[in-house]
């Protein structure tokens, strides 16, 4: 008989251990099985604290503020001189935030009574959870009324450009570089591409991202990435659409890229290449097949609008399951999760998830795009606000960017806000607010922002569907 608990989680990433930690709080005996070690020690987290989210984030802080020491001060009146990249510094710290998250995480669950076993989780018929150890074939069962599958998801391979972790790297890998590449390519122009570009770019990189797509960006608002692509093509990061990469070759002096676009056959030489392609669920080896648990084509879990599986008692969340692969939407079913396993109405507002790109500028959005809208054949209003018209990102030297709103041409009930600008990131969650407390464009223009602010984009592009923007000039009447 195994050792029995009211939840098992399978996986410590954003979803999982935000769901254990919630069981907890309900009163539920809860236990994580977790498979994530780095240096013979096994660390909380997953991908996006030890590998992804965070280290990307805190080296894109570092290398702004790098960047910014050599081009940007002297626009403030600060002289400086000898700016010099220490890159093993700027690495070490990155990991100290990783290793302190990954301390904080480990004293949540020390304080809310979770037990926790390493070691790689798969579920078995009748809510059984076989734990093998990673470092022998020691195995272990454990029972639970209520199973969490939180698996997270891993970086799509591509045969054309192999992983050899040294010249062709993933997203994992590029963030561990000793030395700034000369030539640095990416196959892949999305949110990963972009970011990891950024990193490198402002540490001295010349950046070749590589994208199959033919537009850019088409995630995002198409006036958003329009403008965003010419803002990053300043900066030199070298954006080539509609180019598929077909075959990758290792040699001394780099990595040999050929590539195809509407030219024909191309070849670029790089020192280290970057695959950025994408990411794929956890579900290999996830669970026995005579659970008859249903995945898609796509290896994703069935479930329902509140993460049920087919199976009675099992849940899905985070990138195992539908809907975009975020951190913040996997935490937030997670919590749905343990809530409905408690008897509580969890619910999680899938019309509402917040998206961003952590470039400079950032990108962010929360709702549908002008693109969707029209698909629907819905009818909208539009409000575009630009912050080289916002007196605070005048003083802080950042105008880049614009801030936007569609609303209902009904109701004006706001039905998307996407920006481009610096920190963005921030102001986005002012529009998933209003949004899921179902605002009107006029209730965020009736609404008084503190000035000087960027939030006053918000609210004046909000004012601008209606034509009653304070700070733009009045369109030319036809």
């Amino acid at each position: 008989m195994g050792k029995k608990f009211d939840v098992i989680v399978i996986g410590a990433g954003p979803a999982g251990y935000v769901a254990a930690i919630r069981c907890a709080q309900l009163g539920l005996k809860t236990a994580c099985v977790d498979k994530w070690i780095h240096n013979d020690k096994h660390c909380l987290g997953g991908t996006c604290l030890n590998a992804g989210c965070i280290p990307s984030k805190a080296l894109l802080e570092s290398s702004h503020l790098y960047a910014a020491a050599q081009k940007n001060f002297s626009e403030h009146g600060v002289s400086v001189s000898g700016v010099k990249l220490d890159l093993a510094q700027m690495m070490a710290r990155k990991d100290k935030v990783v290793a302190d998250l990954n301390q904080g995480i480990s004293a949540l669950f020390k304080s809310h009574k979770i037990t926790t076993f390493t070691g790689h989780g798969r579920l078995l018929k009748d809510k059984k959870i076989e734990v093998s150890a990673l470092d022998s074939e020691m195995k272990e069962i454990l029972e639970a009324e209520n199973i969490i599958l939180a698996p997270g998801s891993s970086p799509i391979d591509i045969k054309a450009a192999p992983i050899n972790g040294d010249s062709i790297v993933d997203s994992s890998g590029a963030l561990c570089f000793t030395q700034v590449p000369k030539r640095l390519g990416v196959i892949g122009a999305g949110v990963i591409g972009l970011e990891l570009g950024s990193v490198w770019r402002r540490l001295g990189s010349e950046v070749i991202l590589l994208e199959a797509q033919e537009s850019f960006l088409p995630i995002a608002d198409a006036q958003i990435s329009a403008e965003a692509y010419k803002q990053f093509s300043k900066q030199g990061l070298d954006i080539r659409l509609n180019a598929r990469v077909v075959h990758c070759e290792v040699k001394k002096s780099g990595v040999m890229i050929e590539y195809e676009n509407p030219q024909g056959k191309q070849r670029e030489q790089v020192d280290k290449l970057i695959v950025a392609v994408g990411r794929r669920a956890n579900t290999d080896q996830l669970f026995s097949d005579d659970t008859g648990l249903l995945l898609d084509e796509w290896g994703v879990v069935h479930v329902d609008e509140q993460c049920r599986t087919n199976l009675p008692g099992v849940y899905a969340i985070g990138d195992a399951v539908k809907g975009p692969m975020l951190a913040h939407k996997g935490s937030e079913e997670g919590v749905m999760v343990a809530e409905v396993i408690a008897g509580q109405a969890g619910r999680v507002n899938y019309e509402a998830i917040p998206s961003v790109i952590y470039t400079d500028p950032e990108i962010a959005w929360v709702g549908s795009t002008e693109d969707h809208l029209k698909e629907l054949g819905r009818e909208y209003t539009v409000g575009v606000f630009p912050f080289a018209a916002s007196g605070r990102a005048r003083a802080a030297g950042e105008t880049g960017g614009m801030v936007k709103v569609l609303a209902d041409a009904k109701s004006d009930r706001v039905l998307g806000v996407h920006m481009l600008g610096s920190h963005v990131s921030e102001l986005i969650a002012a529009a998933g607010i209003a949004m899921e407390f179902s605002a009107s464009s006029e209730d965020i223009a009736m609404t008084m922002f503190a000035h000087p602010t960027l939030s006053e984009a918000l609210h004046e592009a909000a004012m601008a569907v209606e034509g009653r923007a304070i700070h733009m000039a009045r369109p030319p009447k036809r």
